[in-house]
């Protein structure tokens, strides 16, 4: 048996995962076996979706079924894991525990954040974070590892290359706009979105009224 704590896979229920950290960390605490058991942990990473000038974290499981378990592997600690409501097994050949490289364990990304682009190269987009908020600009290029997009913004009547974060773009709400003698027809990518256009637009006409008065 192993003297060092090491990373090992547990492979739970669908479903169980954050149960399975729950139970293992009640026993780690009831029974005393902070020696032997030292972390629990259910990979996640935060999705970051834009849509229509909105962003929402979304967390997901990045390896659904499993659990990590920090642990000095013994009789006891085994025992005590392998026996927890919902666990399955251990991951390894004939379920013996096989530990995690610290290459893979640094490769698991527990944590990390990501971002669910919705854009593409050539979309026209709005600039929703940074310096440049209340922009827009055409997409010229998207590098997803480094988590950056180039953007061709006119400013000053000249185009400008900027480099944003993904998440400080997004779609414009406004996809068209008719006017008639008395009317004005809004298209846009959904009713919040049209109803905060149209009062836009109601408040820069009682604006321009009121100069005419």
């Amino acid at each position: 048996m192993a003297d060092t704590a090491k990373w090992y896979v547990v492979h739970t229920y669908s479903g169980y995962e954050n149960k399975v950290s729950e139970n293992i960390e009640k026993v780690i605490e009831n029974k005393r076996f902070k020696d032997l058991i030292f972390d629990v942990s259910v990979p996640t990473e935060t999705i970051v979706e834009v849509n229509d000038n909105k962003k929402r974290e979304v967390e997901r499981k990045i390896f659904p079924g499993y659990v990590l378990v920090k642990m000095i592997l013994t009789d006891e600690s085994w025992y005590v894991v392998r026996n927890t409501r919902g666990v399955t097994g251990f991951v390894g050949p004939a379920s013996k525990p096989v530990p995690l490289s610290e290459e893979e364990v640094a490769k698991l990304g527990i944590g990390s954040r990501s971002v669910e682009v919705k854009y593409a190269v050539g979309d026209i987009v709005s600039i929703v974070g940074g310096p440049l908020e209340g922009f827009e600009g055409r997409v010229e290029s998207i590098d997803v590892p480094d988590n950056k997009v180039r953007v061709i913004v006119s400013m000053f009547g000249r185009e400008t290359p900027v480099a944003l974060e993904l998440d400080h773009l997004s779609h414009p709400s406004l996809l068209g706009c008719v006017a008639g003698d008395d009317t004005i027809i809004i298209v846009a990518r959904d009713n919040a979105g049209a109803a905060a256009l149209a009062d836009q637009l109601q408040e820069m006409i009682r604006a321009r009224a009121k100069m005419e008065k």
